[in-house]
């Protein structure tokens, strides 16, 4: 039709700009390129995307799962200090005086136990090799300000097994002493 060498005509006014067929072809193929490298680059946002969801998802259920399972052991953990403290409740009336207030003392030091402290006594714990007594709870007053939040049932129960362990070896003293 065209010979490819031939340009257009200039623009006169009034009249519309034209393009050769070849020109147009050129431009939409172009078009086309940008719009293929565009498709391109939005798809593989697209799959990256996907994968980012998908891993959000699984730690989401990892993160659910873990939470539950948290809030199971937090009432497995609240019904052993209830049976635990109930025990000391019927046992301490037939200690020794001296005794009753060596486990009083210590029942309201484990209620005193804060997190800091409690993982310090874990850590020292699993540095010491295993030995048949349990470390004894220090005695030494609560920080102001630290308040024992949902941890103080667990708390609690790591001093009521302290004070057991106490409560133990006592009676042994009292049996071979006796």
């Amino acid at each position: 039709m065209y010979p490819q060498g031939r340009h257009p005509t200039p623009l006169q006014s009034g009249q519309p700009f034209k393009f050769s067929i070849l020109e147009i072809c050129d431009r939409i193929k172009e078009e086309f390129q940008f719009l293929q490298a565009q498709y391109h680059s939005l798809k593989l946002e697209c799959e990256k995307l996907a994968s980012e969801k998908t891993e959000m998802q699984r730690h989401y259920v990892m993160y659910y799962e873990m939470s539950y399972g948290l809030n199971i052991e937090m009432h497995k953990q609240a019904e052993i200090v209830k049976r635990l403290s109930g025990i000391c409740a019927q046992i301490i009336p037939f200690l020794t005086q001296e005794h009753q207030q060596q486990v009083l003392q210590a029942v309201e030091r484990a209620k005193q136990v804060t997190v800091g402290e409690l993982n310090s006594l874990i850590g020292q714990q699993q540095l010491q090799p295993l030995s048949h007594h349990a470390p004894p709870v220090p005695l030494t007053p609560r920080p102001a300000g630290l308040v024992g939040g949902s941890a103080t049932g667990l708390l609690a129960l790591s001093g009521a097994l302290a004070a057991q362990a106490q409560l133990a070896a006592a009676v042994k003293e009292d049996r071979a002493g006796v």
